[in-house]
């Protein structure tokens, strides 16, 4: 009788412990791509159509502790020294000129958190020639349900002038 006892309270225990550590499994969550991939080009165009109609205040884009690489020049840390910058550039930029961004490959994390873009960009004149090319590579992350830039960088793909003067000669 006492086995039957014991064995009886010995199943028991081992059902418990292995109903009470059976792990809940967590539901996937299922990353659309091509749904990303054109949420970041609706932003990319929103970002050049602002630029080309002189409205840096219209762009959306950076994250406050973003930081923004680019060539020759150091790091621009922050919100605020990204926006002084691009306001330069639109006062520099020649009338006409046109800027385009293409998304051109997404890597979402697994939740969709976090986005890697790959890009190119193209400036363009009054009779649509390009002028300046590159491209860039930029890392999102969701805050609020929108995605917002922390990270970018981009290179031209262009050959430096000295070096298209040196082959003139």
């Amino acid at each position: 009788m006492k086995t039957k006892i014991l064995k009886g309270i010995i199943l028991t225990s081992i059902m418990v412990i292995l109903i009470a550590c059976n792990a809940k499994k967590e539901e996937k969550v299922t990353v659309d791509k091509d749904q990303i991939k054109a949420e970041l080009q609706a932003m990319e165009t929103a970002y050049a159509d602002a630029f080309n109609a002189g409205k840096p205040d219209d762009i959306v884009y950076y994250a406050d502790d973003a930081t923004s690489f680019s060539q020759n020049m150091p790091p621009l840390m922050g919100k605020e020294a990204i926006y002084t910058s691009i306001k330069n550039d639109i006062s520099g930029f020649t009338k006409g000129h046109k800027v385009s961004f293409t998304v051109k490959e997404v890597f979402p994390s697994n939740d969709g958190e976090q986005v890697v873009e790959i890009g190119s960009y193209k400036v363009v004149d009054s009779t649509v020639a390009v002028v300046r090319s590159g491209n860039y590579i930029s890392l999102f992350v969701k805050k609020d349900g929108k995605y917002l830039c922390i990270r970018d960088m981009g290179a031209s793909d262009m050959p430096k002038e000295e070096e298209k003067e040196t082959k003139k000669q």
